[in-house]
């Protein structure tokens, strides 16, 4: 008893360096100290932060949201939305190429998008056209005549030389006094009664005059020469654009009219009737490499699909193999562009008990150009599922007034603002996760 008691009054003890525990028997007689704080073991030194979490990427009820499948290429979307936040901060043109099939034919659906991302971000006119084509007739989104041109497309079963082709795979020659002209107009779109440039792509030959008219009066008339894609460019406040090629010859190729603002959106409308999206592959690589530098694009975006699917088609491997030479094609030659994937749109049939039903070989389809978007990290657009999948066409067709026609395949004026505006949607939204990412991460 008497050693432990003794025991109390010693410091502490160690053995072999580890601490004894204090032995004090008279402790429960001491008057009891308030303990100290707790501290948390940790506070005893500094720890670095927790890690931020990584962001997550969210979609708005009620949308088909766009899945970015980029790498550290950024060969999704990320170009266009930088391009959009360039235009805060100064003039800047914010351009973007539509390739289709049909279903795009004549600004379909193509000039509703113009329309709300000028009415948006700003900007006039309805961006690069070609000289003439089978749905100049019937396209309500400019007024355009063309004389004296013979017009050579990659559609053409005869006479097309698929190294003299353009962007839009188009190629023209000129009678002589040939000569194309382009109205705006506001009755059916927003911003296309005038705009501020005008510019004509053509390749001269030793010596080739052009002429050029605004508003009907008369600007200039040059002499070109070279062997190079040129542009003759107009400027101020146009509602209608007229040039003519009074010189040249058959070695002279001409292509087509750009018309923008000089900041805002251009939307370049490439629909090819009968396009499987192989056609973009065969466009020269000096010819869009030099189109590149006169018109470089932040977009690129790609829907086709139409002319490929059948009724059963279950595998589509060689069909994607070849899109994917299409994207390589792209990638190469329009280096800074983001690229979009739009899935084909649904598409009906009658089946044998009188049925109105979706092709099987669609939803197929949909799910190969999904994987191709993800396979090439770039971005993809999932348009069946947006406009409602199974049999929807069906119900635009149903529509009253009715959005597509009775092929089942093919959308009229409404249903291309319709489909154009959950397009819109999904691309502007998708800017707003963008910028809900970049405020997330360069946040402490």
């Amino acid at each position: 008893m008497g050693g432990l008691l003794l025991m109390g009054m010693f410091p502490q003890l160690s053995l072999f360096g580890h601490p004894l525990r204090s032995v004090n028997m008279l402790s429960d007689l001491y008057p009891k100290r308030a303990k100290p704080d707790s501290i948390d073991a940790d506070s005893a030194f500094l720890l670095p932060p927790p890690p931020k979490p990584v962001f997550v990427d969210t979609c708005r009820s009620g949308y088909t949201c766009i899945e970015d499948y980029s790498d550290d290429s950024q060969r999704g979307m990320q170009a266009f939305y930088r391009a959009l936040d360039e235009l805060t901060t100064g003039s800047r043109l914010v351009r973007v190429a539509y390739y289709g099939d049909s279903f795009v034919e004549g600004d379909i659906l193509t000039s509703d998008l113009r329309s709300m991302l000028q009415d948006k971000y700003g900007g006039h006119g309805i961006g690069y056209t070609p000289i003439t084509t089978i749905s100049s007739g019937f396209r309500m989104s400019v007024f355009q005549t063309a004389t004296g041109w013979h017009r050579h497309s990659i559609m053409d079963s005869v006479y097309f030389e698929r190294a003299l082709q353009d962007v839009s795979n188009h190629y023209f020659k000129a009678e002589s006094d040939a000569s194309v002209r382009f109205r705006g107009q506001n009755k059916y779109y927003s911003r296309l009664d005038t705009f501020a440039r005008a510019s004509f792509f053509f390749i001269p030959d030793e010596s080739t005059t052009i002429t050029a008219a605004i508003n009907g009066r008369g600007v200039f008339s040059k002499q070109f020469s070279g062997d190079n894609l040129q542009v003759a460019e107009v400027a101020g406040k146009i509602g209608s654009v007229t040039f003519s090629v009074q010189e040249a010859d058959s070695s002279a190729l001409f292509y087509g009219v750009a018309m923008d603002d000089v900041s805002g959106i251009a939307l370049d409308n490439f629909s090819m009737r009968g396009a499987s999206g192989l056609n973009v592959r065969s466009i020269p690589a000096k010819m869009m490499r030099r189109f590149y530098q006169l018109r470089p694009y932040d977009l690129v975006i790609l829907q086709y699909g139409l002319n490929v699917a059948t009724q059963r088609g279950s595998n589509y491997d060689n069909y994607i193999r070849g899109m994917k030479t299409t994207i390589e094609h792209i990638k190469e030659y329009y280096p800074d562009a983001g690229i979009l994937v739009v899935s084909v749109a649904d598409r009906d049939y009658k089946t044998d008990e009188g049925e109105i039903r979706t092709m099987p070989g669609i939803r197929n389809l949909v799910r190969y150009q999904q994987q191709l978007a993800a396979d090439e990290a770039v971005a993809f657009w999932n348009m069946f599922e947006a406009m409602g999948g199974n049999e929807s066409m069906r119900k635009l067709v149903d529509a009253s007034p009715p959005m597509a026609n009775y092929d089942y395949t093919h959308i009229n004026s409404r249903g291309g603002k319709y489909l154009a505006s959950l397009l819109f949607d999904a691309l502007v939204y998708g800017k707003e996760q963008y910028d809900r990412r970049r405020a997330y991460e360069e946040a402490d």
